[in-house]
């Protein structure tokens, strides 16, 4: 959720331009992830879009070695949430996959993960005699009650590119970035450091659905405010610093310039008080400006290459800059976000990310919700992670969270957990890897094999 909805923001709202963005609790993959695979993009092709094949249990790469423990906890919590709905409705309402699978569904309905759902807790509600024995079960009811479906790529090229007779494409990788909570200092009222208001919503933000309108804006929203009869543009980071906002919203609480910055990228955090209490909150919303990635301004104004940026060397060099250098490269991003206040943190578990349920650290993943339900089992291959140890992360998640910088069919975002340490490994990781969603069988039956395309 980065956090909120993968925090960073991902959050991609624009009231002028219509892009891609997420609503709820948003994330933002490292902070220069939009600006990553730009530089990476296959040019000679259009934006992909989403290929599958049905895959085997055999084929995932130490399935059998994985821990089942607590994927299977976060399921539980995203089961919680999909039964209070009513079986009938499509289990992922934003779901599009595009004009080559017009009537085609990978999330099914509510009712197609009723039954997964009751047996997952009928399961948890047994005794067994050791871990060993627990795990295994778990791990069947996984093999039992799902098919793994490998996610593709599937790539046009362009009409003007040198290789458009080439036809198209199909590939198996996709990039996979991190986000976590943050805990900063704080204070109830404003200080010679605490200088930088936390905002609540304001009242006069208005965010609208535009996959409500039509079928292939599924998942993208813009926000802004009423001026008459029309809705305009919000006042973006900047004049909101200038005291746009006018009495519309009311701090939560009082930050240090840069730390109020980056908790806006990851979308929620930690508060600590100076008298002892801790509060936690969370994205509610954003202005309706385009996420620019900072650290993208500060390589094409040479201020740093490319190979040394981190959220780490971008932190440092705003610490160092002075006041009226670092406020005018944050004011770069006119994006901006107010959050509200959350539940008290349960224990080991992050805040809630857009299904809705606590987010579990390295097992809940942010996901584009026009090709992944909320709730799903995903299986993950990717290449070693920096500070996560030398081996490839092949791991269960649970897609619980988006992000407005989370975009495409191979594309993740890994929630790590709270804190420093979570933040090292988040801010740095930029990883390729496989992705496989598990299907409930009852809609696995329903999809064509790939010879039948």
């Amino acid at each position: 959720m980065l956090i909120p909805n993968h925090n960073q923001i991902k959050t991609v709202f624009v009231a002028s331009t219509v892009l891609a963005a997420l609503a709820g609790f948003v994330v933002f993959g490292g902070l220069l992830a939009p600006f990553y695979e730009k530089q990476h993009a296959d040019t000679a092709y259009g934006e992909p879009g989403i290929d599958f094949r049905l895959a085997d249990f055999y084929e995932l790469g130490d399935w059998q070695q994985d821990d089942s423990l607590p994927a299977f906890a976060a399921f539980l919590r995203s089961c919680e949430v999909l039964l209070t709905r009513d079986p009938t409705e499509p289990a992922n309402p934003q779901e599009y996959l595009g004009d080559r699978f017009e009537n085609l569904t990978l999330a099914g309905t509510v009712a197609d993960w009723r039954l997964p759902c009751e047996e997952a807790a009928e399961i948890n509600s047994r005794y067994y005699s050791d871990l060993t024995v627990k795990r295994g079960a778990f791990r069947a009811f996984f093999e039992n009650n799902f098919q793994p479906v490998q996610i593709l790529q599937y790539k046009t090229p362009l009409p003007d590119s040198p290789i458009r007779r080439k036809g198209p494409k199909t590939d198996e990788t996709g990039l996979f970035t991190g986000y976590f909570e943050p805990v900063y200092n704080a204070a109830r009222t404003p200080g010679q450091v605490f200088t930088t208001p936390a905002y609540r919503r304001p009242d006069d933000l208005v965010e609208v659905d535009l996959g409500v309108f039509r079928e292939e804006l599924s998942g993208q929203r813009i926000a802004g405010k009423l001026a008459g009869r029309q809705l305009v543009p919000y006042a973006d980071r900047k004049t909101i610093n200038q005291g746009a906002l006018n009495g519309a919203a009311a701090p939560i609480a009082w930050l240090a310039a840069n730390d109020l910055f980056f908790l806006q990228i990851q979308g929620s955090g930690r508060l600590r008080f100076n008298d002892g209490g801790e509060l936690r909150i969370g994205y509610d919303g954003q202005n309706g400006h385009a996420y620019t990635a900072v650290g993208r301004v500060m390589v094409e104004r040479e201020i740093m290459p490319l190979e040394d940026i981190s959220m780490m060397s971008i932190r440092a060099w705003l610490e160092g800059a002075g006041a009226d250098k670092a406020r005018a490269l944050r004011e770069e991003n006119a994006s901006y976000v107010f959050f509200r206040e959350l539940e008290a943190p349960q224990h080991n578990l992050g805040p809630p990310g857009t299904q809705g349920v606590a987010l579990t650290p390295q097992r809940s993943l942010a996901v584009d919700r026009r090709y992944h339900a909320l709730g799903a089992p995903v299986w993950i291959d990717i290449e070693p992670v920096e500070g996560a140890g030398s081996e490839p992360i092949r791991r269960l998640m649970v897609a619980q969270d988006t992000g407005g910088a989370i975009l495409g069919p191979v594309r993740g975002d890994i929630f790590w957990g709270t804190g420093k340490n979570a933040g090292v490994i988040a801010g740095a990781m930029k990883a390729r890897g496989k992705m496989y969603v598990f299907v409930p069988r009852s809609v696995a039956e329903r999809l064509p094999r790939r010879s039948e395309r």
